[in-house]
Protein backbone atom coordinates (compact mmCIF):
# COMPACT_ATOMS: atom_id res chain seq x y z
CA UNK A 1 0.00 0.00 0.00
CA UNK A 2 1.07 3.84 -0.86
CA UNK A 3 0.93 5.92 1.90
CA UNK A 4 1.76 10.00 1.07
CA UNK A 5 1.54 12.47 3.94
CA UNK A 6 1.14 16.47 3.84
CA UNK A 7 0.89 16.63 -0.06
CA UNK A 8 0.30 19.83 -0.96
CA UNK A 9 0.51 19.08 -4.58
CA UNK A 10 -1.05 15.53 -5.44
CA UNK A 11 -0.16 13.89 -8.74
CA UNK A 12 -3.94 12.59 -9.17
CA UNK A 13 -3.38 10.67 -12.34
CA UNK A 14 -1.04 8.63 -11.16
CA UNK A 15 -2.94 7.85 -7.72
CA UNK A 16 -5.92 7.31 -9.19
CA UNK A 17 -5.33 5.71 -13.14
CA UNK A 18 -7.53 5.24 -15.95
CA UNK A 19 -10.06 1.98 -15.10
CA UNK A 20 -9.18 -0.97 -17.47
CA UNK A 21 -12.70 -2.76 -18.01
CA UNK A 22 -11.62 -5.55 -20.34
CA UNK A 23 -14.77 -6.90 -21.37
CA UNK A 24 -17.15 -5.77 -18.96
CA UNK A 25 -17.41 -2.91 -16.28
CA UNK A 26 -15.40 -1.34 -14.09
CA UNK A 27 -17.44 0.57 -11.24
CA UNK A 28 -15.72 3.58 -9.47
CA UNK A 29 -16.95 4.52 -6.03
CA UNK A 30 -16.35 8.69 -5.04
CA UNK A 31 -18.16 9.87 -1.40
CA UNK A 32 -16.59 11.98 0.89
CA UNK A 33 -17.39 11.72 4.39
CA UNK A 34 -16.45 13.51 7.86
CA UNK A 35 -14.48 12.23 10.55
CA UNK A 36 -17.69 10.81 12.63
CA UNK A 37 -18.96 9.11 9.69
CA UNK A 38 -21.29 11.61 8.10
CA UNK A 39 -21.80 11.88 4.51
CA UNK A 40 -23.79 15.37 5.24
CA UNK A 41 -24.01 18.57 6.43
CA UNK A 42 -27.58 20.45 6.60
CA UNK A 43 -28.41 17.42 3.64
CA UNK A 44 -25.53 17.88 1.40
CA UNK A 45 -22.48 17.02 0.79
CA UNK A 46 -20.84 19.58 -0.73
CA UNK A 47 -19.82 21.41 2.67
CA UNK A 48 -17.60 18.42 3.48
CA UNK A 49 -15.42 18.81 0.61
CA UNK A 50 -12.26 20.77 0.27
CA UNK A 51 -9.93 22.05 -2.60
CA UNK A 52 -8.49 18.65 -3.58
CA UNK A 53 -11.37 16.93 -3.15
CA UNK A 54 -12.79 18.78 -5.83
CA UNK A 55 -9.71 18.33 -7.75
CA UNK A 56 -10.00 14.93 -7.48
CA UNK A 57 -13.83 14.91 -8.41
CA UNK A 58 -12.88 16.08 -11.84
CA UNK A 59 -10.17 13.92 -12.00
CA UNK A 60 -12.41 10.50 -11.86
CA UNK A 61 -15.07 12.41 -14.21
CA UNK A 62 -12.60 12.84 -16.51
CA UNK A 63 -11.81 9.29 -16.43
CA UNK A 64 -14.85 7.94 -16.89
CA UNK A 65 -17.29 7.13 -19.39
CA UNK A 66 -20.39 7.77 -17.34
CA UNK A 67 -21.48 9.36 -13.87
CA UNK A 68 -23.76 7.21 -12.64
CA UNK A 69 -26.10 8.74 -9.63
CA UNK A 70 -29.41 8.10 -7.49
CA UNK A 71 -32.14 9.87 -8.66
CA UNK A 72 -32.35 11.79 -4.48
CA UNK A 73 -28.47 12.95 -5.36
CA UNK A 74 -29.44 14.78 -8.18
CA UNK A 75 -32.36 16.49 -6.28
CA UNK A 76 -29.99 16.87 -3.09
CA UNK A 77 -27.75 18.53 -4.49
CA UNK A 78 -28.54 20.04 -7.51
CA UNK A 79 -27.00 18.68 -9.89
CA UNK A 80 -26.35 20.28 -13.66
CA UNK A 81 -23.52 19.82 -16.10
CA UNK A 82 -19.99 17.98 -15.00
CA UNK A 83 -18.47 20.71 -15.99
CA UNK A 84 -15.20 19.87 -17.02
CA UNK A 85 -12.65 22.71 -17.99
CA UNK A 86 -11.13 22.51 -21.55
CA UNK A 87 -7.71 21.25 -20.12
CA UNK A 88 -9.64 18.02 -18.72
CA UNK A 89 -11.44 17.75 -21.89
CA UNK A 90 -8.23 17.69 -23.80
CA UNK A 91 -6.77 15.40 -21.56
CA UNK A 92 -10.30 12.60 -22.18
CA UNK A 93 -9.05 13.13 -26.05
CA UNK A 94 -5.41 12.00 -25.65
CA UNK A 95 -6.70 8.98 -23.53
CA UNK A 96 -9.10 8.45 -26.65
CA UNK A 97 -12.25 8.55 -24.49
CA UNK A 98 -15.75 10.38 -25.79
CA UNK A 99 -15.73 14.21 -25.66
CA UNK A 100 -17.57 14.51 -22.17
CA UNK A 101 -18.92 11.63 -19.77
CA UNK A 102 -22.63 10.61 -19.72
CA UNK A 103 -24.45 11.18 -16.79
CA UNK A 104 -27.15 8.30 -15.95
CA UNK A 105 -29.43 8.72 -13.14
CA UNK A 106 -30.65 5.41 -11.49
CA UNK A 107 -34.68 6.32 -10.43
CA UNK A 108 -36.96 3.48 -9.34
CA UNK A 109 -39.76 6.10 -8.89
CA UNK A 110 -39.37 8.61 -11.42
CA UNK A 111 -39.74 10.87 -9.50
CA UNK A 112 -37.53 13.43 -12.07
CA UNK A 113 -38.93 16.49 -14.15
CA UNK A 114 -37.44 17.26 -17.33
CA UNK A 115 -36.88 21.00 -16.77
CA UNK A 116 -34.15 20.33 -14.08
CA UNK A 117 -31.11 21.49 -14.12
CA UNK A 118 -29.18 17.79 -14.79
CA UNK A 119 -31.10 17.27 -17.77
CA UNK A 120 -30.94 21.02 -19.10
CA UNK A 121 -27.30 21.98 -18.12
CA UNK A 122 -26.08 18.31 -19.47
CA UNK A 123 -22.99 18.49 -21.98
CA UNK A 124 -24.39 15.53 -23.72
CA UNK A 125 -27.46 13.76 -23.21
CA UNK A 126 -28.23 12.29 -20.03
CA UNK A 127 -29.58 8.46 -19.55
CA UNK A 128 -32.06 7.36 -17.09
CA UNK A 129 -32.07 4.21 -15.65
CA UNK A 130 -35.34 2.71 -14.58
CA UNK A 131 -37.72 -0.65 -14.47
CA UNK A 132 -40.73 -1.69 -16.11
CA UNK A 133 -43.13 -1.29 -13.47
CA UNK A 134 -42.81 2.79 -13.71
CA UNK A 135 -45.28 5.03 -15.26
CA UNK A 136 -45.07 4.86 -18.76
CA UNK A 137 -46.54 8.53 -19.19
CA UNK A 138 -43.55 9.59 -17.06
CA UNK A 139 -41.36 7.66 -19.34
CA UNK A 140 -42.53 9.46 -22.19
CA UNK A 141 -42.32 12.86 -20.59
CA UNK A 142 -38.01 12.07 -19.67
CA UNK A 143 -37.68 10.41 -23.05
CA UNK A 144 -37.97 14.16 -24.46
CA UNK A 145 -34.73 15.20 -22.21
CA UNK A 146 -32.68 11.95 -22.03
CA UNK A 147 -32.52 8.35 -22.87
CA UNK A 148 -34.22 6.12 -20.94
CA UNK A 149 -33.20 2.18 -19.98
CA UNK A 150 -35.73 0.42 -18.56
CA UNK A 151 -34.47 -2.98 -16.85
CA UNK A 152 -37.65 -5.85 -15.88
CA UNK A 153 -39.75 -5.81 -12.63
CA UNK A 154 -36.77 -4.28 -10.47
CA UNK A 155 -33.91 -1.85 -10.81
CA UNK A 156 -31.46 -4.70 -11.87
CA UNK A 157 -27.71 -2.66 -11.37
CA UNK A 158 -26.15 -5.53 -12.87
CA UNK A 159 -28.14 -5.68 -15.96
CA UNK A 160 -28.52 -1.64 -16.41
CA UNK A 161 -24.46 -2.19 -16.43
CA UNK A 162 -24.31 -4.41 -18.83
CA UNK A 163 -26.68 -2.05 -21.17
CA UNK A 164 -23.97 0.38 -20.76
CA UNK A 165 -21.16 -1.54 -21.34
CA UNK A 166 -22.80 -2.43 -24.75
CA UNK A 167 -22.89 1.57 -25.52
CA UNK A 168 -18.85 1.22 -24.64
CA UNK A 169 -19.74 3.09 -21.38
CA UNK A 170 -17.50 0.90 -19.43
CA UNK A 171 -15.78 2.89 -16.57
CA UNK A 172 -18.59 3.71 -14.55
CA UNK A 173 -17.85 6.28 -11.49
CA UNK A 174 -20.70 6.04 -9.26
CA UNK A 175 -21.30 9.79 -6.98
CA UNK A 176 -23.76 8.16 -4.58
CA UNK A 177 -26.06 8.16 -2.72
CA UNK A 178 -25.50 5.66 0.31
CA UNK A 179 -28.71 3.76 -0.86
CA UNK A 180 -27.19 3.36 -4.36
CA UNK A 181 -23.46 2.39 -3.21
CA UNK A 182 -25.32 0.64 -1.05
CA UNK A 183 -27.11 -1.54 -3.28
CA UNK A 184 -24.05 -1.98 -6.03
CA UNK A 185 -22.40 -3.65 -2.81
CA UNK A 186 -25.26 -5.96 -1.82
CA UNK A 187 -25.09 -7.27 -5.65
CA UNK A 188 -20.94 -7.45 -5.83
CA UNK A 189 -20.62 -4.57 -8.35
CA UNK A 190 -17.97 -2.58 -7.03
CA UNK A 191 -14.53 -2.42 -8.42
CA UNK A 192 -12.81 0.09 -6.71
CA UNK A 193 -13.99 3.07 -3.58
CA UNK A 194 -12.85 6.69 -3.40
CA UNK A 195 -13.35 7.95 -0.01
CA UNK A 196 -12.35 11.48 0.94
CA UNK A 197 -11.93 11.85 4.90
CA UNK A 198 -13.16 15.20 5.92
CA UNK A 199 -10.98 16.43 9.22
CA UNK A 200 -14.58 17.97 10.22
CA UNK A 201 -16.62 16.37 13.19
CA UNK A 202 -20.67 17.27 12.08
CA UNK A 203 -22.46 15.39 14.86
CA UNK A 204 -25.94 15.28 13.59
CA UNK A 205 -28.21 12.59 11.74
CA UNK A 206 -26.51 12.27 8.68
CA UNK A 207 -26.08 8.54 7.06
CA UNK A 208 -22.76 6.71 6.10
CA UNK A 209 -21.45 6.26 2.64
CA UNK A 210 -23.71 3.19 1.99
CA UNK A 211 -26.69 1.48 3.31
CA UNK A 212 -28.96 -1.35 2.38
CA UNK A 213 -31.59 -3.59 3.85
CA UNK A 214 -29.06 -6.69 4.08
CA UNK A 215 -25.70 -6.85 5.86
CA UNK A 216 -23.46 -7.88 2.79
CA UNK A 217 -19.83 -7.29 3.91
CA UNK A 218 -17.61 -6.80 1.15
CA UNK A 219 -13.41 -7.16 0.98
CA UNK A 220 -11.79 -4.76 -0.04
CA UNK A 221 -7.57 -3.91 -0.10
CA UNK A 222 -6.22 -0.07 0.61
CA UNK A 223 -4.31 0.70 -1.96
CA UNK A 224 -2.84 4.41 -1.22
CA UNK A 225 -3.45 6.33 1.32
CA UNK A 226 -2.89 10.44 0.82
CA UNK A 227 -2.97 13.43 3.30
CA UNK A 228 -3.17 17.18 2.53
CA UNK A 229 -1.94 20.46 4.14
CA UNK A 230 -5.93 20.79 4.53
CA UNK A 231 -6.17 17.98 7.17
CA UNK A 232 -7.73 15.44 4.55
CA UNK A 233 -7.06 11.72 4.04
CA UNK A 234 -7.62 10.18 0.43
CA UNK A 235 -8.36 5.97 0.56
CA UNK A 236 -8.29 4.26 -2.09
CA UNK A 237 -9.44 0.83 -1.44
CA UNK A 238 -9.90 -2.47 -4.72
CA UNK A 239 -11.05 -5.46 -4.65
CA UNK A 240 -8.87 -7.99 -4.63
CA UNK A 241 -8.53 -10.03 -7.65
CA UNK A 242 -10.68 -13.48 -7.85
Amino acid sequence: MKVEEQVSEIDWWSAYPLPKPGNGSHVRINFVSSADGSVTIDGRSGGLGGTNDRALMKVLRTLSDVVMVGAGTVRSEGYGGLSLPDSLLQRRAGLGLSQVPRIAIVSGSLDLSPDMSVFAKAEVRPMVITHAATSHAQRDRLARVADVLVCEDEVDLGAALAQLASLGLQRVLCEGGPGLFGSLLEANLVDEVCLTISPLFVAGSGGRIAHSNATTPRNFRPLSVITDNQGFIFLRYVRPAT
